[in-house]
């Protein structure tokens, strides 16, 4: 009772799919003491490399707020 080689390949047509390295991204990070701009991985410990304070933040975003973009209906009001 063998069954054929191909119930398998149908399932799966690609079983090793082409996997490419994925670059690590580097995040912006502001410091709280020096205000110095760091670009760091997620990797990396959280430190500021001008003044080694701990406190970073992120960057304020510059996309539109969302309330912007919002249609608003005849009915709606």
């Amino acid at each position: 009772m063998s069954q054929p080689q191909s119930r398998y390949t149908q399932q799966n047509p690609n079983p090793l799919v082409d996997r490419s390295v994925k670059v690590p991204e580097v995040i912006q990070y502001i410091c709280g003491d020096c205000g110095a701009q760091t670009a760091m991985q997620p990797s990396e410990f959280i430190r500021c490399k001008e003044c080694g304070h701990r406190v970073m933040y992120k960057p304020r975003t510059t996309r539109s707020p969302i309330r912007g973009s919002l249609v608003i209906g005849p009915g709606c009001l």
